[in-house]
């Protein structure tokens, strides 16, 4: 993130090294740092991304995860891949989403990672390609500046952030899952984006991604728009690619819900965009119904009418934006 209100899915390079579309040296990992990174297991995971700062949602997400857990059965572990802030500039807001978040998993995207940066000059870090408005990204590295300001009057959460990963890996059954906020490569990468997963150019880099990771499922969020692929990797063998899109915000036009990640040994007991198997494991986008009135009330009192926040999203928060299921769902979920 934070992706434009709705966003090409083509381009996967930044424009330029202006503010908002730089990618930082520091962001680049590589797959085999996934690959290296410590093996965590979970019968049920929820990765949450793109929470953007949304209290509503997070309450709907714990409340959905508390539901799968009864006795003898372990609690679904919850991993926030970046982005949980953005919209939250008020003191209470930024306290209330940190604390809350922190006591879980948790990743950096590029909205946490530069938070504490010194210098502006990656903006707000998201790494816009070539096809997003000039005056979005400057409206984003304006939301980013005020969110920072907020940020530094919270030294202690600031340096719990700082101190996030880029990546984790867990394993649900014999799947194993590299969790990112961009892509395999880089913390603002867009190779996860539904445009750049349908590309037919892109599939030999992308299955080589898997083995040289090590894993069979990637979990993202960065593009701010859903995508659930499954990857041919080999005769009787699949792997995945799912990008929750936003979980605080609307992914499709008409439907005012967020979307999560469920990864588990058993089907969701929820609702689901859709459900397919992945190694073995259950792999669903579930809708975070949210109560929308809520939200937009509390985004209003932070970004009013004619605010860069609201500007850039107030259209998508009360409307979703300019994208369907059938986008982010075929070709390649079928199955």
């Amino acid at each position: 993130m934070t992706a434009a209100p709705s966003p090409s899915t083509g381009s996967a390079t930044p424009a330029d090294h202006a503010p908002g579309r730089v990618c930082p040296l520091r962001y680049r990992y590589g797959p085999g740092a996934i690959a290296r990174a410590d093996m965590r297991k979970a019968q049920t995971l929820y990765v949450v991304g793109g929470l953007y700062g949304n209290l509503a949602a997070l309450d709907t997400i714990e409340r959905m995860a508390g539901l799968e857990t009864r006795a003898g059965v372990q609690a679904p572990t919850l991993c926030f891949n970046g982005d949980f802030n953005w919209f939250n500039v008020t003191d209470h807001g930024f306290a209330a989403i940190n604390q809350r978040v922190l006591a879980h998993h948790a990743i950096l995207g590029n909205v946490e990672a530069e938070l504490d940066a010194p210098a502006d000059d990656a903006g707000c870090g998201c790494a816009y390609p070539a096809s997003v408005d000039a005056g979005v990204v400057e409206r984003s590295n304006q939301i980013h500046a005020r969110l920072k300001a907020t940020a530094r009057r919270h030294g202690d959460l600031l340096g719990r952030i700082a101190r996030l990963p880029m990546v984790a890996r867990y394993q649900v059954g014999s799947c194993r899952i590299g969790v990112v906020h961009g892509d395999a490569e880089s913390l603002a990468g867009w190779r996860f984006d539904v445009g750049a997963l349908d590309d037919p150019g892109q599939a030999p880099g992308l299955n080589a991604l898997f083995g040289a990771a090590d894993v069979d499922l990637f979990a993202s969020t960065h593009t701010c728009l859903p995508a659930l692929r499954r990857v041919p990797l080999a005769p009787g063998r699949d792997a995945g690619v799912i990008n929750n899109g936003a979980a605080g915000m609307p992914n499709f036009t008409g439907d005012l819900a967020g979307l999560c990640t469920r990864i588990a040994t058993t089907p969701s007991p929820h609702p689901v965009l859709h459900e397919l198997r992945v190694a073995g494991a259950w792999v669903a986008l579930l809708p975070v119904r949210y109560d929308a009135d809520r939200w937009q009330r509390e985004f209003l009192s932070q970004w009013p009418p004619g605010s860069p926040a609201w500007v850039s999203y107030h259209q998508r928060i009360s409307r979703g934006p300019a994208f369907t299921p059938a986008q982010a769902l075929m070709p390649a979920a079928a199955g």
